[in-house]
């Protein structure tokens, strides 16, 4: 075995032949190689149950369904079986898509013999095979087994959850609630996963996640998480995956982990056309998303815009000591939040021959988004009130993105392919704001405006190679190169009666930050027949930096770094799943933690980036048990982690305003969390579904804090408890009911620590017109908003900020589905008919960087 691996090595590393590449085998909907979905190509490697049996040039296709509700059976078992001698030939696993393949069949009649969990048996007998012909089975159907039925006539539900080989998957479509929201919404229902307030979103405490989005990179994701679930409608998610135990193929940014959103995509033959609609008293919405294929070729089309408007109050009270006293402020305000995001897609993708498929996309994001503020500031020199001002505060934050796709795959045989992946990416943004401040008897005081505009480029090219090694082992290879430039150029304007000029207290100036990384990667993967699975890997990445801050040449040293990845798992005989994983990741700094504009916009609290951050290194350890019961599933995983060199917020009094506070970012400390995560989906009765979980997690942080003689080390620890639980009821006559709550308990800072919150929903949603459209109510938070209250402590200064968000919501959506949007039965035909066709689907693995919060 040693001497075809090293053989195969040097012909990687010569590239001296015609390299491909291999989706590997098994449930997961993406692998992180920049490689499209296709119908087909994802089903995994089948297991010779004869080798003596002789291989033609047939093919055998078809899909699973659910007999009830029409859906696909993911991953259901599909057994060849000769119809003379009843022996099985060969055997295989449906994708996500439910879609099965055999491949090299021999001329025959053959059964074939399906089966799942929870499901009756399905036999499909007589099928003949001629040489050289290929047999579309149409679709096969499963109807649910009667042990562990209830009624008679039920209505199946597919899981909101499953655990995959090496993820954890969201199914979003399933979800009623969330119908009309935007991305934050679905995630915020995901096992392990935390969103706040703010639409921040956190892996087990951290928020230095690689996100993705149809398994690649984006620079809305880049500029802001936040900003970017914002633009994502809820609608438009099909699943969310949290990989916590990344491969080497994939990326080494994201200490925590990869979060890869899914969206909605079509593979079938013929045409579709989706609509959506909302209305609610926090937002609306408007989709309309179609597809086209007709045999070899393959367009999509779509748009999804939405508007939303809210309330909120915020109170701040902060102290600091100096050596000329003590200085207080009080802040009220009330604001007005605004916002109008879009996205909108154009896709093509062809077949070229049969083992060759390109694929192209573009995509192009819009995001604005206002707040008006009325404050109200008292200052305080030694407990004395020497100041009051209004300050009328209009903030504007916009930007639009473009994503362009150019992916190249050859397929010299099932599981063994060559892919090249591009990728351009550009975000432009403004974070502008007008501020007038007042005597409380309405005396200007002045006018300050803050422009700052920024442009984040980004340039992905790659190229992947996999390949099996006989029937339990598999070899992976790649390279990539990325290449990033970041621009942003700020000023401060200031004057009286809207004149106005140059900030003098506030220079303008710029950072040009470019930064490319080189990376490649070798990974191994070998199954013993006694269910074990060993995969290691390691993957290196060179990272250059050339920085320009306001003319000044930044010495940023280059780094190198070997990010090793082992994952074992053994599948025990009483079904027991038993994962062992470790990981070694990094976190570079993102553009918001970068951008040195000192952010003026609430004058009492002052936030600057730092173009010097270097990145942060973590070590992850998990251990995760999972069971399948009938339907039911259970898994509870434990896991460790430490990071070294931590970027962490760090706030101190300014030097220049009295009784202010600055807020930065610094590599001062090191963080460590252990945890563990409790989740399960349960079907009560068929009818009937219960999924929830319980995090709990410690944490320690330590770094350097400002004293008045100089600087100190601090540390604080907590543990932090959150869950979620979520219940679906599928009803007679197309009706479906849906509730969810969820919280998250308070969470620990270096300075201070986060009060938790809560949020609940209720939805319900008739189908219409056999399951074509659907009508649909929710209602969010209908008891009341959601309050968040942050505190900060140090030897100069105490802070505390309150929050409050009047975010109830009650809202109506409408959807309907024109043309063929479902797989239909039909009879069983005999004929030449390639699927090996690029389908557009879920799976578009990872290509690129990007920075990311």
């Amino acid at each position: 075995m040693k001497k075809p691996i090293v053989a195969l090595l040097f012909i990687l590393i010569g590239f001296s032949l015609t390299v491909n590449a291999q989706r590997p085998g098994g449930p997961p909907s993406g692998d992180g190689n920049g490689r499209p979905s296709r119908p087909g190509q994802s089903t995994p490697p089948s297991f010779d149950m004869d080798a003596g049996t002789p291989k033609g040039n047939s093919k055998i296709t078809g899909f699973v369904i659910d007999s009830a509700v029409t859906i696909a059976v993911e991953y259901a078992n599909v057994a060849l079986i000769d119809q003379e001698s009843k022996k099985v030939i060969d055997g295989t696993m449906a994708d996500g898509n439910g879609k099965f393949q055999f491949t090299r069949v021999a001329k025959g009649t053959y059964s074939l013999k399906v089966t799942f969990i929870g499901y009756e048996d399905a036999l499909v007998e007589n099928v003949k095979v001629e040489k050289g012909e290929d047999i579309d089975l149409g679709t096969v159907k499963l109807a649910i087994s009667a042990k562990v039925l209830d009624e008679v006539t039920v209505t199946g539900l597919k899981s909101i959850i499953e655990e995959k080989v090496d993820r954890l998957v969201y199914n979003a479509e399933n979800d009623v609630t969330s119908k009309g929201g935007d991305g934050t919404d679905v995630l915020r229902k995901v096992p392990m996963l935390a969103v706040d307030l703010d639409g921040n979103l956190s892996l087990r405490g951290s928020e230095n996640i690689r996100v993705l989005i149809n398994n690649k990179p984006s620079t809305i994701v880049a500029s802001s998480v936040a900003d970017a679930l914002k633009m994502i409608p809820a609608d438009l998610i099909k699943t969310v995956e949290v990989i916590t135990s990344p491969s080497a193929k994939y990326d080494a940014e994201g200490t925590t982990g990869i979060v890869n959103i899914i969206t909605k995509r079509s593979s079938v033959q013929g045409y579709n056309l989706n609509i959506n609609t909302g209305v609610g008293v926090r937002g609306t919405n408007l989709g309309l998303n179609g597809n086209l294929r007709v045999g070899k070729v393959g367009f999509s089309l779509g748009g999804f815009g939405r508007a939303f408007y809210n309330k909120s109050a915020t109170e701040l009270n902060q102290t600091t000591m100096a050596e000329a006293g003590q200085f207080k402020t009080t802040q009220t305000a009330d604001a007005r939040d605004f916002g109008m995001f879009g996205r909108y897609n154009l896709g093509m993708d062809v077949e070229i021959s049969k083992s060759e498929y390109i694929t192209g996309n573009v995509s192009f994001g819009t995001r604005n988004m206002n707040r008006d503020q009325d404050m109200l500031i008292s200052n305080f020199t030694n407990d004395v009130l020497n100041r009051e001002t209004n300050r009328l505060l209009d903030t504007k934050n916009s930007s639009n993105n473009v994503d362009v796709n150019l992916d190249y795959v050859k397929i010299f045989k099932p599981t063994h392919e060559w892919s090249v992946s591009t990728q351009y990416s550009q975000n432009n943004m403004v974070n502008n704001f007008d501020a007038s401040n007042f005597t409380l008897s309405g005396e200007s005081l002045g006018e300050q405006q803050n422009l700052n505009a920024s442009i984040n480029k980004e340039i992905t090219v790659q190229t992947d190679y996999m390949m099996p090694i006989g029937q339990r082992q598999m070899f992976e290879t790649g390279v990539k190169g990325i290449f990033r430039e970041v621009n942003s150029d700020f000023e401060y304007l200031a004057g009286f009666g809207g004149s106005l000029e140059a900030d003098a207290r506030n220079p303008a100036g710029f950072l040009n930050y470019n930064q490319n990384v080189q990376a490649g990667y070798l990974s191994y993967t070998y199954t013993t027949p006694s269910k074990w699975s060993f995969k290691a890997g390691a993957r290196y990445e060179r990272t250059t930096i050339d920085a320009d801050d306001s003319g000044v040449i930044l010495d940023i040293n280059g780094y190198d770094n070997l990010v090793p990845s082992v994952n074992i798992s053994k599948i025990m005989k009483n079904g027991l799943a038993v994962k062992l994983a470790y990981n070694n990741r990094i976190q570079r700094p993102g553009l918001q933690q970068l951008n040195p504009n000192f952010n003026a916009a609430n004058p009492q609290s002052i936030e600057i980036g730092n173009p010097n951050l270097e990145p942060e290194i973590s070590n992850n350890v998990e251990l995760g048990l999972s069971k399948s019961i009938k339907r039911n599933y259970v898994n509870l995983s434990f896991y460790a982690r430490q990071t070294n060199n931590s970027i962490l917020r760090l706030t101190s009094p300014s030097d220049t305003l009295a009784g202010a506070l600055v807020t930065t970012y610094e590599n001062i400390g090191k963080e460590q969390t252990s945890g563990l995560n409790l989740f399960g989906n349960f079907f009560l009765t068929p009818k009937w579904s219960l999924n929830g979980g319980f995090d709990l997690y410690y944490t320690y942080m330590e770094g350097q804090v400002q004293t008045l003689d100089g600087f100190e080390v601090a540390s604080n620890n907590g543990i932090v408890i959150g869950g979620r639980m979520m219940s679906q009821i599928s009803l007679n006559k197309g009706w479906a009911v849906q509730a969810f709550g969820g919280m998250r308990g308070n969470q620990v800072t270096l300075q201070g620590q986060r009060t938790g919150f809560g949020f609940y929903s209720l939805g319900l949603r008739k189908d219409i017109n056999e399951k074509k459209g659907s009508l649909g109510f929710a209602f969010d938070n209908f008891l009341g908003g959601m309050t968040m209250r942050s505190t900060s402590v140090s030897p100069l200064f105490s802070q505390e900020s309150i929050n409050y968000i009047y975010n109830q919501n009650v809202k109506v959506t409408f959807q309907y589905k024109l043309g063929n949007m479902k797989f239909v039965a039909k009879k069983k035909t005999r004929s030449v008919n390639n699927t090996d066709g690029v389908g557009g689907g879920d799976d578009n693995p990872a290509q690129g960087g990007g920075f990311n919060r």
